[in-house]
């Protein structure tokens, strides 16, 4: 919960959120707008906004801009360039954007239309390949060495795991339901991971954990932590294709899952740490560390039907468990701290 020190006041105030409509580029979006409220001893609201809430807006408004238009967001446009092994410079040279264009967009600005749809072509080997036969910024040894690289890419990326992890995740484009963040499997792993280290968890106290991480960072900064999916079901938000996905993370050593047969019948799936596979805190920001950290100390305090029954007062699974549907991470905004 952010709070704050007035500064026209010694009260401590509480954000608040509202719906508002901003413009862009002359397109119209609906936000939550955050702001700070301080009522003044002579009775006039003032109202005010900081740099961290100015930036979380404004990212809400690109996402949007950028999810309608099927732009580029900026971690797919980093990498893209780093598959590569170009630098930013060099990136910008060949698609022709200027000295620091790439570099630009790669720290949040948004590309042009023409400019996005032009990443999005170098993101695909196949289409790069093309541009960079005919690019003149590099000299013929650089151009060979990179075509080698994007026809080792080429058969990557027509691997059956390459496959697989789509399948698993059933997405294309960062969107609202993704939390405007690419699904990333080594990231979502070594969340897994970390709860596995510190709390042993059992598999419905899992998906409450990863549930609450990727939804409070959503609110914290506009995108999620993993890009995963959530869906509400009986037992509240889950990873959508979780039975499939934790199969998979096991199957390939990340985690050991441990099954235990329960008097009443039952079987319950519990996850443990990998001696081999440690937590890998350079894959998170300082802020997503901060939420492992919390949720970690939050969760742990709480038995498995008193959190199923915490994730039920979320706005979250109760708008949409009526049709047991995806979740937007616009609901990261009304979670309960």
């Amino acid at each position: 919960m952010r709070t704050i020190e007035s500064p026209f006041s010694d009260k401590i105030l509480t954000v608040k959120t509202r719906s508002s409509h901003l413009t862009f580029r002359k397109e119209e979006f609906e936000i939550v707008y955050h702001y700070f409220e301080d009522i003044l001893p002579n009775g006039a609201v003032q109202e005010f906004t900081t740099d961290e809430l100015d930036e979380l807006n404004q990212i809400q408004i690109y996402n949007l801009f950028r999810e309608k238009h099927r732009l580029p967001f900026p971690a797919q446009i980093i990498e893209t360039r780093q598959k590569y092994g170009l630098s930013a410079s060099k990136m910008s040279e060949i698609l022709g954007f200027g000295a620091n264009g790439y570099r630009q967009y790669e720290a949040g600005e948004v590309p042009s239309l023409s400019n996005g749809k032009l990443i999005q072509m170098a993101a695909d080997p196949l289409k790069f390949r093309s541009l960079i036969e005919i690019s003149d910024p590099l000299e013929q040894k650089a151009k060979e060495t990179l075509l080698q690289k994007i026809d080792k890419l080429l058969a990557i990326e027509q691997s059956e795991e390459e496959g697989l992890e789509h399948y698993l995740f059933n997405t294309d484009l960062p969107n609202e339901y993704t939390g405007y963040q690419k699904p990333y499997m080594q990231k979502l792993a070594h969340m897994v991971i970390y709860f596995a280290e510190n709390l042993k968890p059992w598999k419905t106290q899992l998906n409450k954990l990863l549930f609450y991480a990727d939804f409070q960072t959503f609110a914290l900064t506009g995108f999620s932590m993993s890009g995963v999916k959530y869906r509400a079901i009986d037992m509240g938000p889950v990873p959508n294709n979780f039975s499939s996905i934790f199969e998979y993370m096991s199957n390939q050593n990340l985690v050991e899952i441990k099954c235990t047969s329960f008097e009443n019948g039952g079987i319950g799936e519990q996850f443990l740490p990998k001696p081999e596979n440690k937590f890998n805190k350079e894959l998170f920001t300082e802020t997503e560390l901060k939420v492992l950290f919390n949720v970690t100390a939050t969760i742990a305090q709480l038995k498995t039907q008193d959190l199923i029954a915490r994730s039920h007062q979320e706005k979250a699974w109760i708008e949409n468990y009526p049709t047991k549907g995806l979740i937007s991470y616009r609901w990261g905004f009304e979670i309960v701290n």
